[in-house]
C-alpha cells in the first residue's frame, strides 16, 4: 500500500473522529438541557447508552487513526510489511485485507 493510500486512511479516521466527537458532544448537551428521566423510560434507549455507544465508536476510530499513523511511519522508515513482533514478512493477503496490520498472522494469533 502506498503512503498516499495510508494518508487517505488516516484522513478518513480523523474525519470519523471529528464527526463522532461532535455527536458525543451533542448527546451530552442534549442530556444537560433535558430534565427527562431517560434512565427509567421504557420506550427506548437511554442517553447513557447512546453516549457509551458513541464513546466506544470513538475509541475504535482513535485506534484506527493510530494504526494508520503507524503504517505511514513504517512506509517512511522502510519497514512496512514487516512484523513488529518477529520481524518476518506480513503476507500480502493480510496487508490487502488489513493494510495497517502490524503483525503477521502467526504473531497475531
Amino acid at each position: 500500500m502506498s503512503a498516499d493510500a495510508l494518508g487517505a486512511e488516516r484522513a478518513a479516521a480523523q474525519a470519523q473522529i471529528a464527526a463522532l466527537t461532535r455527536q458525543f458532544d451533542e448527546i451530552v448537551a442534549a442530556s444537560q438541557a433535558s430534565n427527562a428521566d431517560d434512565e427509567h423510560d421504557p420506550e427506548g434507549a437511554t442517553i447513557a447508552f447512546e453516549r457509551q455507544q458513541v464513546a466506544a465508536l470513538l475509541a475504535a476510530a482513535r485506534r484506527r487513526l493510530a494504526d494508520a499513523e503507524a503504517a505511514v511511519r513504517a512506509v517512511e522508515g522502510g519497514t512496512y510489511g514487516r512484523c513488529e513482533s518477529c520481524g518476518g514478512a506480513i503476507a500480502p493477503e493480510r496487508l490487502a485485507a488489513r493494510p495497517t496490520a502490524r503483525t503477521c498472522i502467526t504473531c497475531a494469533t
